[in-house]
Formats: C-alpha cells, structure tokens, sequence
C-alpha cells in the first residue's frame, strides 16, 4: 500500500465521493430505498481495480487484484450484516445512538475477520 500513487489515490478519493453523491441525490428524487441501493455500490472497490494498473504490472497486478477481490467480497459480506444490524439499531435507538452503534459493530466485526484471517 505504500507504493500508491498520488494520482490513483486521488482516482479512488473522486470515485468513492462522487458515488456518495450520487446516492444522496437517488435518494432525494427516488427515495430511501432506491438511494440505499446506490449507496451499496462498491465506489472504492472499483476505482481501486481501476486504478492498480498505475501502481502495478504484470503478474504483480494479477497477484494485487485477486487479494484485492477477495478482501472487497469479505468487506461486502461485512457491510450486509452491518446493513441489517443498522436496520435493527437505528429505528430502536435513534440515528445519532443507533449509527454510532452500528460502526461500534462495524469496528468489532472487522477487527475480528482480521485477526481471523491473519491467523
């Protein structure tokens, strides 16, 4: 990670805050749900395989984009448990107390995959 470019961290900075708006304006026009579905959109993921080409070649970039994936399919698997655990905490507890909740949740839960997997 330490030999990004410049140019593709700022790639991945556009892309991932351009989907955030984009979700907040879907919402806006189409509704919660609709803007809740955009807002799942894997903005990071895909501008980080997008841009791995200006950091990587070859069979480093095929090493790079299998670990990349794998991690983004454990990460997505992560934020559907912590959409579900959201949906039940921010009704009952309130936004402000059932969001900081939910990324308590979100914290613990990854923090745990990772010492799983480092082992």
């Amino acid at each position: 990670m330490a030999g990004l470019s410049i140019s593709a961290l700022l790639i991945r900075f556009t892309l991932g805050g351009l989907a955030v708006v984009i979700s907040t304006l879907v919402a806006r026009k189409l509704g919660e749900k609709a803007g809740g579905i955009f807002a799942a959109f894997p903005a990071v993921y895909l501008a980080a395989l997008l841009t791995a080409s200006l950091d990587f070649g070859g069979a480093e970039l095929v090493n790079y984009s299998i670990l990349l994936s794998k991690g983004a399919m454990v990460g997505m698997t992560i934020n559907i448990v912590i959409a579900i655990i959201a949906g039940y905490l921010l009704p009952r507890k309130g936004w402000k107390k059932g969001l900081a909740q939910a990324v308590g949740c979100w914290f613990i839960i990854s923090m745990a995959v990772v010492v799983l997997i480092s082992y």
